[in-house]
């Protein structure tokens, strides 16, 4: 599907509830895409993109920076401590802050590196045992320890069960924000972005409905 067919339907969707278009980031899942694949998405316009991997994200985007101006890279996959300064450098925002060992890496990071990528709390609002993520009942405390170590953290993200109707994890982590007065709300893909929108998200990712299919594992 064209990019121009899926802003056309998150502005529909920001119509449907309300809200700007402007106030939904669009995040395009670029993991495991072939580099024209990419390019053809850069050259309509877009900027913001999302990687899972740190190794991949950095044998990337250096490259196409040469190119593109203006570039944002969002991590949405998980984060191990040993990648975080690699992350730091490449990222504009880490969507997978899940643990304590990793928020205090990032601390000590940023203070040595003088920055920070926003931050987004993950969440595991499914509460599966395979998944990453904060659990529900952890997420209160797990801010208030981000904030004491002064991280930027501008929201929660979350992966609903593939199972479950996706609405109604996104309505909980839209009341746990809230609570904790976080504004930012990564939650939404390819296949439900639109009711992530109705239901306050400020980031969706989004891939294979843009790129087509992964062409590898």
């Amino acid at each position: 599907m064209p990019l121009s067919d899926i802003q056309d339907r998150v502005a529909a969707a920001c119509t449907r509830a309300g809200r700007a278009p402007q106030d939904v980031t669009l995040i395009a899942v670029s993991k495991v895409q072939p580099d024209a694949r990419v390019a053809a998405v850069l050259d309509q316009g877009h900027r913001v993109f999302g990687e899972n991997k740190v190794q991949e994200a950095a044998g990337k985007w250096p490259r196409f920076r040469e190119t593109y101006d203006g570039i944002a890279l969002h991590l949405i996959g998980p984060l191990q401590t040993n990648k975080a300064r690699a992350a730091m450098e490449l990222a504009q925002a880490i969507h997978t802050l899940d643990r304590p060992k990793l928020a205090n890496t990032i601390a000590r990071l940023a203070q040595d590196m003088g920055a920070c990528p926003d931050l987004f709390i993950q969440v595991n609002t499914g509460e599966e045992e395979q998944k990453a993520g904060v659990l529900p009942a952890d997420v209160d405390a797990f801010v208030a320890e981000a904030r004491a170590l002064d991280l930027p953290v501008v929201g929660l993200m979350c992966i609903p069960p593939v199972d479950e109707e996706p609405s109604l994890h996104f309505a909980l982590l839209a009341k746990m924000a809230a609570r904790n007065g976080l504004t930012g709300l990564s939650m939404g893909m390819s296949a439900d972005f639109e009711s992530a929108i109705a239901l306050g998200a400020t980031h969706i990712r989004v891939g294979s409905a843009i790129f087509g299919d992964r062409v590898a594992g």
